[in-house]
C-alpha cells in the first residue's frame, strides 16, 4: 500500500475547494462521526451506479460480480479503509469530482451556507456533493485509490 501511495499521483485541492474545507471543518457538520456515513454513502451510490449500467451491459460486473462496501480498521497505520466494488473513478472523475467543484448545486449550497442561509439543512448534504470532504474532519490526509472498467 504504501509503496503504491509513494508512486500514485498527488493534486492539490483548487481555491473553491479549499473555501468548502473552511465551511465544513467550521459549520458543516456538527458530529465529526459524520464523515463515515457519508463515505458509506458513496460506496452505496457506486454500488448503484454499476448495478444499473449492467442492466443494459452485464460485462461490466464480469472483473467483480459481487458487490459490496468493506469496512476495514487498520489500527497500526490508524486508518479506516472504506472499500467498494462499485463503478470506480477514472483518473479524470477523480481530477473534476474531487479536486473541484464540478456541480452548480454545489457552489450555490457554499454560497448559501456563507451567507448564513437558515434554510440550509444539514440533511441535505448528500445531494450536493460535499459528503467525501467530511472525511478531512478525522484526517489530515485522504488518500483515494479508484479502479474503473475504462
Amino acid at each position: 500500500m504504501k509503496a503504491m501511495r509513494d508512486e500514485a499521483e498527488k493534486h492539490n485541492y483548487q481555491a473553491e475547494v479549499n473555501r468548502m474545507m473552511k465551511l465544513i471543518i467550521n459549520s458543516l457538520y456538527r458530529n465529526k462521526e459524520i464523515f463515515l456515513r457519508e463515505l458509506i454513502s458513496n460506496a452505496s451510490d457506486a454500488l448503484d451506479k454499476i448495478r444499473f449500467m449492467s442492466l443494459t451491459d452485464p460485462e461490466v460486473l464480469a472483473s467483480t460480480p459481487d458487490l459490496k462496501v468493506l469496512i476495514k480498521p487498520d489500527k497500526e497505520n490508524h486508518a479506516l479503509h472504506i472499500i467498494d466494488t462499485g463503478i470506480g473513478m477514472t483518473r479524470d472523475d477523480l481530477v473534476k469530482n474531487l479536486g473541484t467543484i464540478a456541480k452548480s448545486g454545489t457552489s450555490e449550497f457554499l454560497d448559501k451556507m456563507e451567507e448564513g442561509d437558515e434554510n440550509v439543512s444539514s440533511d441535505l448534504i448528500g445531494q450536493f456533493g460535499v459528503g467525501f470532504y467530511s472525511s478531512f474532519l478525522v484526517a489530515d490526509t485522504v488518500v483515494v485509490t479508484s479502479k474503473h472498467n475504462d
